[in-house]
This record gives C-alpha cells, sequence and structure tokens, in this order.
C-alpha cells in the first residue's frame, strides 16, 4: 500500500534552521529521504520510493522543451537528501527556507504521498478554499468522481 501522510501539524524553526518531523511522519519517512523545493511556494518532502517515482517522472519529460527544462531545474536544482537526527529534527538550508519564505512558526501537512512545509501565516492565509464547490466540479476532468 502507498505512503498515506495525513493530517496538519504546527512547528518552529530553531535557530539553527532544524524542524521537528510530527512521530507519525517520521515512522513513513524511513531513514532517509528528499526534501526540494515544491509548488505553491512550499517545501516538499517525499519518501525515498515517491522520489524515485517522482524524479522518474521528471526524467522522462522532454529536454528539448524549454517549459520542461526549468520544471525539472526547480525541482532537481532545489533538492536535498535528509536524515533525521536522534531529536527527530531535520536541517532545512537556508536556500529552501528562503524559497518558501520560512522564517519560524510552520506547518507541516500531510498530502498523500508527500508531505508539504509551509510558513504558517502562508498555510493560513492559502488553505482558505471559498470556492472547493466550484473546485470539486472540475476534478472529474482527471478522472476523480465523487
Amino acid at each position: 500500500m502507498p505512503t498515506q501522510f495525513m493530517g496538519e501539524y504546527n512547528h518552529s524553526i530553531d535557530a539553527k534552521g532544524r524542524i521537528i518531523v510530527p512521530s507519525k511522519f517520521r515512522e513513513l519517512l524511513g531513514e532517509r529521504f528528499v526534501v526540494t523545493k515544491g509548488l505553491d511556494g512550499c517545501l516538499w518532502v517525499f519518501p525515498s520510493e515517491e522520489w524515485e517515482s517522482f524524479s522518474e517522472k521528471l526524467r522522462s519529460l522532454p529536454v528539448a522543451n524549454k517549459d520542461a527544462r526549468k520544471f525539472v531545474r526547480h525541482f532537481m536544482a532545489g533538492a536535498m537528501d535528509a536524515e533525521l537526527d536522534k531529536q527527530g529534527r531535520i536541517l532545512l538550508p537556508q536556500n529552501l527556507r528562503d524559497f518558501a519564505e520560512l522564517e519560524k512558526d510552520i506547518t507541516m501537512v500531510g498530502t498523500g504521498a508527500r508531505i508539504e512545509i509551509w510558513d504558517k501565516k502562508a498555510w493560513e492565509k492559502g488553505s482558505t478554499y471559498d470556492n472547493m464547490d466550484d473546485i470539486a466540479e472540475h476534478m472529474g476532468e482527471w478522472g476523480f468522481g465523487i
């Protein structure tokens, strides 16, 4: 069965740029995993097997297409191998913290196959979907019918 990250957890970044990974997420991540730039201004965290699947899709994109090259660079150049320390924390390098505008308070969100790391204020602002009914109507276009 595929990994299923669920839930929303609030934490803080310490002075060295470390964040605590919730225990439920730690169990699913395994010893080594990948953190990279995501979309919408957050970071994405993948267990190794999910990263392999995702990066395989990236490798299949046409090199001759300029947008495809930019898309691949976004995720691959921002990617880092990560592992938990003995306290269940990961160190986020400055470039990734800058990308996601992470300063102090963060929210980690389970989104199925991956985790997203958000600045808490950005998450609170962007996670209110007044148009969810409208969005749901279009999910059938991707084969998701309710």
